[in-house]
């Protein structure tokens, strides 16, 4: 049993509102502690104990946090501004509310958390652990989450725009009406992702893998998914106006009504994709497989279409305006017949 600053260190210990600041805690035990309120700030807890101890309403500004032991603990509305929580075990803690902004939670283990509403802006988490963790309505703008495992999180509502989310794993992750403009996304998995109405404009989605992820009225505006997996993807009524899709994979995507006007989708692979409806206006599919994809009604006006591949595309009451080689399978429609139907 150790006393600092008159109090009692040890596990269960009653330390509600405790004044502990810049304490020299390393290593203590202080398992199912009460510290609700207590001032920490400047604190050296690395390696401490702190499994499913009370620390609501905390304030551990700057504490050092090392591969401290949080397993369950209640963090709710604690004050964790720029704390050191690298490589620290946070298992199934409770973070409602907690503010995390700037803090180092590098390698940390942050999975099945409750993160509700907190504000981790500009924290590093960089390769930390966010499986299963629930992120609703939490602020992530500008942090660092390269290679951070958000395996079937909950990020609904989330703030992540200008995040960097380089080669994190996405799968499966609910970021549906996320705020994600200007994130980097590259090489990021968010196979089968909940992205409905999430605002992705300007975000770089380049070589990111997107199958059978659902981006239904989403916001990708001038975005970069250059090589991107889109397979199976639905992109229905998406907002992909500006941008870049060249070499990307939308094979068996649904972009029926998506706005694609503007957008380079050179060397795109579009084979067997749904884009009934689609505006692909001024749009360059220079080099693009259609093949067996479903163009009908679509606005291809003023698109380019040269060395495209429609070979059994449907272009039923599709808005034509172009004159391309036969030779490559690639149809010759007059100007004046650009609303005819027709299946090749």
């Amino acid at each position: 049993m150790t006393r600092i600053n008159g109090y009692t260190i040890e596990p269960e210990a009653d330390l509600f509102g405790a004044i502990l600041t810049e304490a020299n805690l390393f290593e203590a035990n202080l398992s199912r502690a009460d510290l609700f309120g207590a001032d920490l700030t400047g604190a050296n807890l690395s390696r401490a104990n702190l499994s499913e101890a009370n620390l609501t309403g905390a304030i551990l500004f700057g504490a050092d946090l090392t591969e401290a032991n949080l397993f369950r603990a209640d963090l709710s509305r604690a004050n964790l501004t720029e704390a050191n929580l690298s490589r620290a075990d946070l298992f199934g803690a409770d973070l409602t509310g907690a503010n995390l902004s700037e803090a180092n939670l590098s390698g940390a283990d942050l999975s099945e958390d409750i993160l509700f509403g907190a504000n981790l802006s500009g924290a590093n988490l960089f390769r930390a652990d966010l499986s299963g963790a629930n992120l609703t309505e939490a602020n992530l703008s500008r942090a660092n989450l390269s290679r951070a495992n958000l395996s079937r999180a909950n990020l609904s509502r989330a703030n992540l725009s200008e995040a960097n989310l380089t080669g994190a794993i996405l799968f499966g992750a609910n970021l549906s009406r996320a705020d994600l403009f200007g994130a980097n996304l590259f090489r990021a998995d968010l196979s089968g992702a909940n992205l409905t109405e999430a605002n992705l404009s300007r975000a770089n989605l380049s070589r990111a893998n997107l199958s059978r992820a659902n981006l239904s009225r989403a916001n990708l505006s001038e975005a970069n998914l250059t090589g991107a997996i889109l397979f199976g993807a639905n992109l229905s009524r998406a907002d992909l106006f500006g941008a870049n899709l060249s070499r990307a994979n939308l094979t068996g995507a649904i972009l029926s009504g998506a706005d694609l006007s503007e957008a380079n989708l050179s060397e795109a692979n579009l084979s067997r994709a749904s884009l009934s409806g689609a505006n692909l206006s001024g749009a360059d599919l220079f080099g693009a497989d259609l093949t067996g994809a479903n163009l009908s009604e679509a606005d291809l006006f003023g698109a380019n279409l040269s060395r495209a591949n429609l070979f059994r595309a449907i272009v039923k009451n599709t808005i034509l305006d172009i004159s391309v080689d036969m030779s490559s399978k690639t149809p010759y429609f007059d100007y004046y017949e650009k609303r005819k139907s027709l299946t090749l």
